[in-house]
């Protein structure tokens, strides 16, 4: 399929995502970067980990999204006594005949929201591997297939804070995207202020459904990216792994670990919902530029060097992009 045609194709089959921005932007002021950073990785079948203190309309953002696309909602607050039961379901014995039967657990929804996920142990926070992964629960002996799309949005609070858990680096590594959520504006606020002291319930409705959006995936499978932007990804994700090949010398003791495969299919997918938002039938550098650092941030581990010269993967993930050459 010749370019001109991807980009009609996007074009026509984008124009929904006007209206559900629209809705969203009814309950939520300001935050354009998260709203736009959810619908990335929601067009590319990917999982968003929002990162902010209390307060910041996290949880709404996300409910608000699953509201305005009609798709089921569940919210798991995790907590330090939560079970992995809990989230993913039970078997449950039936006295009659003596039988066990499944009952499935809050994961067996569209979009699950994953409330303060570091709030939790290791062991309860892997339970959603599986479902982030395979796409599947396994209860007992049988393994249940999860609703189309499926897609967890977890916050957490910044590591620092008191009763948090770091995350496990595989759990880390399912998130396509890690999203860094700040405070408001002086002007964003007193909006803020304005709506919602009110206590007036604002109604989003929209003509979207979830079948929309998996139309508009595979027109996002469809976008182009050139040789030289494949180039360019494998580059940026390799620069990670041996800074000093890279002519990152300075940086080469702060990472431990460098970004894994999963980064490079996570920067194409995410770079091709992007311009797929932006109605493009192709990928251009600007494109992984801009969604570079959510798919990164995460997956460079640091060295104790960085950490006690208080170095952050923000940081490193720049001086990355400074250095490898753009197509």
């Amino acid at each position: 399929m010749d370019i001109n045609t991807i980009n009609q194709q996007v074009q026509q089959e984008s124009l929904f995502l006007q209206d559900l921005k629209r809705e969203i932007a009814k309950v939520i002021v300001g935050q354009e970067d998260l709203l736009e950073k959810m619908l990335v990785a929601l067009l590319a079948d990917g999982h968003i980990l929002i990162e902010g203190v209390p307060g910041l309309a996290k949880t709404l953002a996300v409910k608000t999204m699953a509201q305005a696309i009609h798709g089921t909602f569940q919210r798991i607050q995790f907590t330090p006594d939560l079970l992995p039961a809990d989230i993913t379901g039970t078997q449950i014995f039936n006295p009659k005949d003596g039988s066990f039967y499944a009952k499935p657990g809050p994961v067996f929804a569209n979009f699950v929201l994953a409330d303060e996920i570091n709030r939790s142990p290791a062991k309860v926070q892997s339970a959603l591997l599986e479902a982030m992964q395979e796409r599947q629960v396994t209860i007992g002996e049988k393994t249940y297939a999860l609703p189309k799309p499926f897609m967890v949005m977890a916050t957490q609070n910044p590591v620092e804070q008191e009763g948090t858990y770091p995350l496990p680096e595989a759990q880390v590594d399912r998130f396509m995207l890690k999203v860094l959520v700040t405070y408001p504006t002086k002007e964003e606020e007193k909006l803020i202020l304005e709506r919602m002291s009110a206590h007036q319930k604002i109604d989003v409705s929209t003509q979207v459904t979830p079948e929309m959006i998996l139309k508009a995936r595979q027109v996002t499978d469809g976008i182009y990216v050139d040789e030289k932007i494949k180039n360019y990804i494998v580059n940026l994700v390799f620069a990670t792994r041996y800074p000093k090949e890279a002519g990152l010398e300075k940086i080469s003791s702060f990472i431990a670990y460098g970004a894994s495969p999963r980064a490079t299919i996570f920067l194409t997918q995410a770079a091709k919902a992007y311009a797929f938002l932006n109605g493009r039938g192709y990928v251009t550098p600007e494109d992984i530029k801009t969604i570079g650092a959510d798919v990164l941030r995460h997956r460079i581990l640091l060295s104790y060097e960085a950490e006690a010269e208080n170095i952050s993967s923000d940081q490193i993930v720049k001086q990355i992009f400074d250095a490898v050459d753009v197509p």
